[in-house]
């Protein structure tokens, strides 16, 4: 991706873990690789389809001035997310932060901190079956709205699906949402749970009935695979009640395991299966698993 750089833009503020920074302050200088399209504006030469390197100078001195951290990895981040947010057309953004006046009682150059953020793109299988089913779904959808960390860029159909497992329960009501995020894998995980929260969910049964169910199907085409984290969700393959929703809004996409696309899986579950519909399918493709 093309890249703006902007380098040794000179801040005076107050960050730092001693009180005679927190009291005094110090100059600190800002490089800044900010990646977007080049080229649209390369050919149309209009200010409008560009970015503005003059308001992200701008908005990286006011941010830096009007806020204090004790670290400057916390200010590298702070301003890497802030810019991401504030300017739309902005994809990534390299931030190092330089601290040649840092209290080091030895000879040195410079002291400096380098983070990278960016908007990753994910996919999101939301589930109920208890009370207002659509209700839930829908108020899940508008907390991704509310959070400035996510932007939902679209939302598929809502299908029923029989539950799985011994207990017996109420069918679901499940879709998929599309969403780019600066969150990382974790940070996304820590987002949806909280919506869960926020809705009344509880863990006390495995399998059980639930209010509101938030997976993360896909995070660009990274495998994760940790003890509370493993992306691709690893049965999605089986499950229509993912499959369908998802093939409506990114039946292109691939699964970076199988490399197969979602219209290719759900094709072949609907095989297997010897059915033609994932929607409200009675068989254990179609059943949720909590």
């Amino acid at each position: 991706m093309d890249c703006i750089k902007v380098e040794q833009l000179k801040v005076f503020a107050y960050h730092g873990c001693n009180e005679e920074e927190k009291i005094n302050g110090q100059n600190f200088f800002v490089d800044a690789c900010i990646k977007s399209d080049i080229t649209t504006p390369g050919v149309s030469d209009d200010l409008d389809e560009t970015i503005n390197y003059a308001k992200i100078c701008k908005f990286i001195n006011k941010f830096l001035t009007e806020n204090r951290y004790n670290l400057i990895e916390a200010a590298a981040y702070q301003t890497a997310t802030g810019i991401l947010k504030e300017f739309p057309k902005v994809r990534e953004v390299t931030i190092t932060i330089n601290k040649p006046e840092a209290p080091i009682s030895l000879e040195f150059g410079n002291v400096s901190v380098t983070k990278t953020c960016k908007w990753n793109r994910a996919y999101l299988s939301i589930g109920s079956n208890m009370g207002d089913k659509e209700q839930y779904l829908n108020d899940a959808v508008e907390s991704l709205y509310d959070d400035d960390a996510i932007r939902v860029k679209a939302v598929s159909n809502y299908i029923i699906t029989k539950p799985y497992g011994p207990v017996e329960q109420d069918d679901f009501l499940n879709g998929c949402v599309e969403i780019e995020t600066i969150y990382s894998p974790k940070q996304l995980l820590d987002a949806l749970h909280a919506i869960e929260n926020q809705a009344g969910r509880t863990r006390e049964v495995h399998w059980g009935p639930r209010t509101l169910d938030m997976d993360i199907i896909f995070y660009n085409d990274c495998i994760i695979n940790e003890q509370d984290l493993v992306v691709p969700h690893i049965e999605m393959a089986q499950r229509a009640f993912v499959l369908e929703p998802l093939k409506q809004i990114a039946p292109g996409m691939v699964h970076p395991v199988y490399n197969k696309t979602v219209k290719d899986l759900c094709d072949d579950l609907n095989s297997d299966r010897g059915c033609g519909s994932c929607s409200g399918c009675p068989c254990p493709g179609g059943q949720n698993n909590g």
